[in-house]
């Protein structure tokens, strides 16, 4: 006989022998309004917290803890994920203005930047302690530079190749996809169908391809042009694309409506800010491609050549205007100055001006580039997460203000002031959106089973304060988040918790859309497990049985409750509570590398084993 690790009896959240033994809390969050982040209406419940998940989403009244916190009156969410992260290795283990948003997730690399080597990177991050989780991309830019250096020029097949294994060994160490930035050179340099060639060797991972859209002199700079091919890498490389800080810009603005329906016909999903202005450096977006083609002496040469000069003044001048559409939309603020001062300064045209300070310096630039109601209509698209494009980070002269502001001002101004977003849509674009595109399967969710990555904010408060004059204005409202379970901000302080994660995505994990308006079922069958679940549309958990015996153990372990079911095709996901511990299942009969159905089971985020599932069936209706 099998000695047992719970109740064999197994009919979640229906049996009373299964709930005799009761459960131990850590902490308990009482008397909140639970935001769950599939985007459903937000509903009254405590939360159970013990080693770090969640065990226990509902009327908690009899129940204790040693932390015992009162938040009626408050939102409790999901912490949120940032899928568009520059953060810094000095900053990540206290990541203050990154909390004070309610971020608990980052993932870095964002632009097609960053180390190849994912796990030298995540291990740089994670020196001195993480504040926060922290994930990586594998970046293209980064990869085309490796092989082709700053040159344009044509890669042969072996260095197609060559940056194929690139890819791979960076997904293989955990990547959570392929980023690019192919606006900056000197990945720009590379032709589509290049990219395609390179990127397709992420297609078995079924994963992601964000990317800052590349707007070209023969598209006349069109935001619209460099969605479009973003799509189509996507598309033809098989794995799912992301217009990543999306934006209609210049000469485009007031045409948000055609980028949408573009996007909806195509499936693509899309990352943004909620500001009209970005940062770079001056140079990155006006200075044609081909003036800074190889090394910085390279391009100087070019820019003190008088054959060359009145052409890439004049290059710079048609970006300007095709992008911002004036330059009284350049500002410098490390420098505290406005770029039309320098022109005035200098008595010079935008060219000139722009050629006269990059041949001293490269200072940073915030550009303005939109009108509000693109944005709205961007940010309104159920395919849109919010990202902030900024990351942990040391403050520094002349920061934009989405590195303090972004994740409350959508939260305060567009939900609260505006009403240009419901609140439970603005937590899930926080939330379980941006899990679902990254492959995440264990955040992004305020449901049992899940780590306790949680955001307790104030809706009726929260709001951004940084400006572009004040960039560093700390936001109000965010009361208290956990990161694993541990308070990493307590009554809106810094608690200098280091208890962040470094987070790997392994090949079962796909990117993909959510479904939490649709009823979704699993089942299968075998000598040593049951598993039958179904969650209804709307419903705010799944419901059914999960039982299995262990072989190796002869322990049986029956689940009490479950949390969501996720279910992508022919790949399923969920999680659930055994006693005190965390399950988290993953079921996977779609995996290109492995024709064989796996069920995976791992016990409070560790393997415990994986077995064939049998007579397995999952669906969505």
């Amino acid at each position: 006989m099998p000695r047992i690790f719970q109740s064999t009896a197994f009919l979640l959240m229906s049996s009373t022998a299964a709930l005799a033994q009761k459960p131990i809390y850590d902490i308990i969050l009482r008397n909140g309004m639970v935001i769950d982040g599939t985007g459903s209406k937000p509903f009254a419940a405590d939360i159970g917290i013990r080693n770090g998940y969640v065990t226990r989403v509902g009327d908690m009244k009899s129940a204790t803890a040693p932390v015992d916190l009162d938040v009626a009156g408050l939102i409790v969410a999901p912490g949120f994920i940032n899928l568009h992260s520059h953060a810094t290795p000095a900053a990540a283990g206290t990541a203050a203005n990154m909390l004070t948003q309610g971020v608990t997730t980052e993932i870095v690399n964002a632009d097609g930047a960053g180390n190849l080597d994912i796990t030298k990177a995540l291990n740089d991050f994670g020196s001195q302690g993480l504040a926060v989780n922290l994930g990586a991309y594998v970046g293209f830019n980064s990869t085309w530079t490796s092989v082709m250096g700053r040159t344009d020029r044509r890669p042969s097949s072996g260095d197609l190749q060559m940056m194929r294994d690139l890819l791979t060994s960076g997904l293989k160490q955990g990547a959570w996809g392929v980023s690019a930035g192919l606006d900056y050179k000197p990945g720009y340099f590379a032709r589509t169908e290049e990219v395609i060639a390179v990127v397709k060797a992420a297609a078995p991972w079924r994963t992601n391809f964000p990317n800052h859209d590349r707007l070209t002199p023969e598209s006349k700079y069109s935001s619209l042009a460099g969605h479009a091919e973003t799509m189509e890498i996507g598309e033809k490389a098989g794995i799912m694309p992301v217009i990543t800080h999306m934006k209609v810009q210049g000469y485009e603005q007031g045409s948000a409506a055609k980028a949408v329906a573009a996007m909806q016909a195509s499936g693509a999903v899309a990352d943004l800010y909620p500001y009209l202005a970005g940062q770079t450096g001056l140079g990155s977006l006006f200075v044609p491609a081909w003036a800074v083609e190889g090394t910085r002496e390279d391009m100087l040469r070019r820019f003190a050549d008088p054959a060359l000069r009145p052409r890439i003044i004049h290059d710079i001048e048609d970006a300007i205007k095709a992008r911002v559409l004036t330059p009284d939309n350049i500002d410098i603020p490390s420098k505290g100055r406005k770029f039309t001062d320098y022109m005035k300064e200098m008595n010079a045209g935008a060219g000139e001006t722009m050629l006269r300070i990059l041949e001293k310096e490269q200072p940073s630039a915030i550009i303005t580039f939109g009108k509000e109601e693109d944005l709205i209509e961007l940010m309104r698209y159920p395919g849109s997460a919010i990202s902030c494009d900024c990351g942990a980070s040391e403050v520094y002269p002349g920061m934009h203000p989405r590195y303090f502001g972004t994740f409350p001002r959508v939260l305060g101004h567009y939900v609260r002031e505006t009403n240009s977003l419901t609140l439970e849509d603005a937590v899930r674009k926080m939330t379980g959106l941006p899990a679902s595109i990254a492959g995440m399967i264990d955040r992004g969710f305020l449901a049992v089973g899940m780590p306790a990555d949680i955001t307790v904010f104030d809706a009726a408060k929260i709001i951004d304060h940084a400006t572009y004059a004040q960039p560093t204005a700390v936001s109000g409202g965010v009361r208290h988040v956990l990161v694993n379970g541990q308070f990493a901000l307590l009554d809106g302080a810094v608690t200098g918790a280091k208890n962040g994660r470094k987070l790997v995505r392994t090949a079962n994990m796909p990117s993909r859309r959510m479904s939490p308006a649709q009823t979704r079922s699993i089942s299968a069958r075998g000598k040593t497990y049951q598993l039958n679940l179904t969650q209804n549309a709307g419903d705010r958990r799944a419901q059914g049985t999960f039982r299995f015996l262990d072989p190796r153990s002869g322990l049986e372990t029956v689940a009490q409750e479950a949390g969501q079911l996720q279910v992508a095709g022919n790949w399923a996901t969920f999680t659930a509570r055994s006693g005190d511990q965390a399950l988290q299942v993953i079921v996977d009969a779609s995996n290109p590398m492995n024709p064989e159905p796996t069920m995976r089971i791992d016990f409070n985020g560790e393997f415990r084993l994986a077995i064939k599932p049998e007579q397995l069936s999952i669906r969505i209706k």
